[in-house]
């Protein structure tokens, strides 16, 4: 076998609809563009979404909420997750380097430090926003927050 004597499997390839070529082909006269009007003349094109002359779909569907333009995504990671990445690699600081070691978070991302679980060991903590939970949760066991 060589490249010379392959071949596409049988009926995985079909002939293209050549429009245009005469009577005996089944298209040619109008060429499949119907009789008059737009559509048959050279050079017709359609805006997207124009439906007509009927109200297109886009403006019939209600518009619904608001997307803040200045949004800030935040990546959310928990306390519980913190803690358990200081007792796997035993760990007393934790920051965005740390996080991105371990897959939690990408270069270009933002993260916030959420209150779900529990943190044991004392842990300093550097991400760029903490919720009021974590924070104190974090402070009551003695450790330390600093936002980037």
């Amino acid at each position: 076998m060589n490249l010379s004597n392959l071949k596409p499997a049988a009926g995985s390839v079909k002939n293209n609809k050549r429009i245009g070529r005469g009577t005996g082909s089944g298209r040619g006269g109008t060429s499949t563009r119907g009789h008059k009007g737009a559509g048959s003349r050279s050079g017709h094109s359609t805006k997207i979404g124009f439906e007509g002359g009927q109200m297109p779909l886009q403006r019939r569907v209600p518009k619904v909420g608001f997307k803040p333009i200045n949004r800030v995504e935040y990546v959310g990671v928990n306390l519980d997750v913190l803690q358990g990445l200081a007792e796997r690699f035993n760990l007393t600081s934790i920051d965005f380097a740390t996080l991105q070691e371990h897959g939690l978070a990408s270069k270009n991302d933002l993260v916030k430090v959420l209150g779900r679980g529990e943190v044991k060991s004392k842990l300093e903590v550097k991400a760029h926003a903490f919720s009021a939970t974590a924070q104190k949760a974090i402070e009551a066991v003695g450790g330390s927050i600093e936002k980037l």
